[in-house]
């Protein structure tokens, strides 16, 4: 990452005549614009018939940034394969669960299984290194355009066959995948490797273990692409880094973890969901995801929105100061890079109404005096760059868990475990807790508290690092239906939470879902879970009226264990985080009052910045530990060093 803050958007010259280009560059130097993504869907003109390569008009573009003093996140243009691909290669196109094959007219469509896509990514993509290795202007790799956004996952021959491989990988024998599946139901018991197919529509509930997998395989996939190009680019452009946008925390159907641990640098993309009714409290949650994915170091945010998007039912635009607290929130935790979909708006096409750094209406708008305003003001922020966020709390997440819960024969459809995390980490957000999120088997060392609102799946390896982190003096508080099954979505007998039921010293033997609240002695509530619960070695923090337990306390080497039961009201929640990570000794950077964002980035030197940023209506003060205050505006941020 640089040492300044990167700054820019998608610049997509193809869409606008030339002598718009030296009028873009100039608007973007007075914007404070010094990054820029270029050639993200350019295959169709780079490449305009199979084999013919047309990079005049490209070099143009690369020569006017370099001389602008512009950085170019090169993209490889393999998201979006042109008409010419789709007409030669049928087969390589995709194909749902349904068997009905998509067609070319949009974007990614292709068959990430298929040799043929493969071996045409790989070849413009060596055609574009090659030919730019060289530029002044290359600064980062930007490989392929969010993975699997609409093609996570194909159901072609093709996609089967590798499928198959895959398993055969992944599996000692075709017993030990009849084992983990658990075949013996429904007399789906395989007998061959070639009787095996993905999880295509069927007459009833598809196999659990088989579902997994496929996920599993098809994440898998999509890592395996990104590796080709990745590998090619080193070869040929050795010490330029390269990297791909994961749209963490909003897009579930790639192991981010997995993806990451590929990457140079994580970036990511996010986009505000209008319907949320404290949309900037997912937004830390994204980031916060995106940081920890980097392994706690700088990220780059790749793409978020000036003001409205073009793909949700009611597509708001943007307040007044919206996009400045949005793109200081991201930078408060940890993005060095500030970026957005896109430079300019478009004239046409399927996102011609998403909104841009530079509008339809030009320059005399809100959105390009905000833009310009937030490059002056980034520009004075260089110091920022390369510092880190230090979190004592951690909240674990898993996509395997996530996708083995998504099965649609559960318990109970009402405990989304995404949701359930998100809003365990607003309760963290409230409370001025910075979290990071982390995997089930990751290190934990250095955290005070870990929460787990909602594994449903976790391996054994993960289930024992729990708890080698609890006996080494940490606090964990588990929420229900966590620890239930193993990694390919067996059942753990003998009592639920199977994993962690002596961690927690409780022993569930029934589930109740709820169709209503049901109260709590100490006054809050529950809804959609309950379970009939057991305390072995337990204390009973809280009951329901009926007196089984619904929040326990266990002892467990130097540190200790907390469970729910149930789903506990917003306000419960809260009461509970807040009493845990007391005892955790987890505190906020500064107090401030409700709905004013502190978050804390620190360089290893002792340098360090303070980000307030005030979402509310109201003036509000905000105190270091130290007793100093500063007052932050309605609606402003402040960014205060020392």
């Amino acid at each position: 990452m640089p040492d300044v803050i990167a700054y820019g958007g998608d610049w997509n010259p193809e869409q606008w005549p030339e002598e718009t280009w030296e009028q873009d560059v100039a608007l973007m130097r007075e914007a404070g614009v010094n990054r820029v993504s270029v050639g993200v869907f350019s295959w169709a003109l780079l490449e305009p018939a199979e084999g013919v390569f047309d990079f005049g008009w490209f070099d143009r573009v690369m020569d006017l940034l370099a001389a602008s003093g512009i950085a170019a996140n090169l993209a490889t243009p393999t998201a979006s394969p042109p008409p010419w691909f789709g007409d030669a290669y049928p087969e390589a196109l995709p194909v749902d669960s349904g068997g009905r094959r998509l067609h070319h007219g949009s974007r990614q469509g292709f068959c990430p299984s298929s040799p043929i896509y493969r071996e045409k990514a790989l070849r413009v993509t060596e055609q574009v290194a090659t030919r730019y290795r060289d530029h002044p202007a290359l600064a980062l790799w930007h490989v392929h355009n969010e993975y699997g956004c609409h093609n996570a996952r194909c159901y072609c021959d093709t996609s089967a066959a590798a499928f198959r491989a895959w398993l055969r990988s992944h599996y000692a024998s075709l017993e030990a995948l009849n084992d983990a599946w658990g075949s013996a139901f429904w007399s789906q018991h395989y007998g061959e490797w070639a009787q095996i197919l993905p999880p295509r529509d069927t007459p009833s509930l598809p196999n659990p273990g088989q579902q997994l997998d496929f996920r599993r395989f098809s994440s898998d996939a999509l890592v395996e692409l990104y590796v080709a190009e990745r590998d090619l680019l080193r070869e040929l452009t050795p010490g330029v880094p390269a990297t791909t946008n994961l749209m963490a925390g909003a897009h579930w159907d790639m192991d981010c973890w997995a993806f990451a641990a590929e990457l140079d640098v994580v970036s990511t993309d996010h986009y505000l969901i209008g319907a949320r009714a404290e949309p900037h409290i997912d937004l830390a949650f994204a980031a916060d995801y995106a940081r920890s994915l980097n392994g706690g170091r700088p990220w780059l945010l790749m793409e978020h929105s000036t003001s409205a998007v073009n793909w949700q039912p009611r597509n708001r635009a943007k307040a007044p100061g919206e996009l400045r607290r949005n793109s200081l929130a991201h930078l408060a935790r940890g993005a060095d890079g500030i970026m957005f979909f896109q430079w300019r708006a478009s004239r046409a096409g399927a996102e011609k109404w998403h909104s841009a750094m530079l509008p339809h209406a030009g320059v005399n708008t809100k959105v390009w005096r905000e833009v310009s305003a937030l490059g002056a003001e980034l520009a004075g922020l260089s110091e920022v760059a390369g510092s880190r966020v230090k979190a004592d709390v951690a909240i674990l997440i898993d996509h395997s868990s996530v996708w083995a819960q998504d099965h649609p024969a559960q318990p109970s459809s009402e405990l989304d475990p995404v949701e359930e995390a998100k809003r365990w980490h607003a309760a963290l957000w409230r409370a001025g807790i910075t979290c990071d999120l982390a995997h089930p088997e990751g290190d934990l060392t250095g955290y005070r508290l870990v929460l787990v609102p909602a594994l449903y799946l976790v391996s054994d390896s993960g289930a024992a690092n729990l708890e080698g982190f609890v006996r080494a003096g940490g606090v964990t508080l588990v929420g229900p239906y966590s620890g239930i099954v193993d990694e390919h979505d067996r059942v753990r007998l003998g009592g639920y939470p199977g994993a962690w039921r002596d961690l927690l010293g409780v022993t569930v033997e029934e589930f109740f879902p709820l169709d209503g609240p049901i109260r709590l002695a100490s006054g809050g509530s529950g809804s959609a879970w309950s379970e009939v619960a057991h305390a072995t070695s337990a204390k009973v923090l809280d009951t329901y009226a009926t007196g089984e337990p619904a929040w326990t306390r266990n002892a467990w080497g130097d540190g200790a264990a907390h469970y729910l039961t149930t789903r506990l009201d917003d306000d419960a929640l809260a009461g509970v985080i807040a009493a845990v990570c007391a005892e955790a000794e987890a505190r906020p950077p500064a107090t401030s009052p409700p709905g004013v964002e502190v978050v804390r980035r620190s360089h290893p030197d002792g340098r360090s910045h303070l980000f307030a940023i005030n979402h509310t209506a109201e003036d509000a003060v905000v105190t270091s530990a130290s007793g100093a205050s500063v007052t932050v505006a309605a609606g402003d941020a402040r960014v205060i060093a020392g």
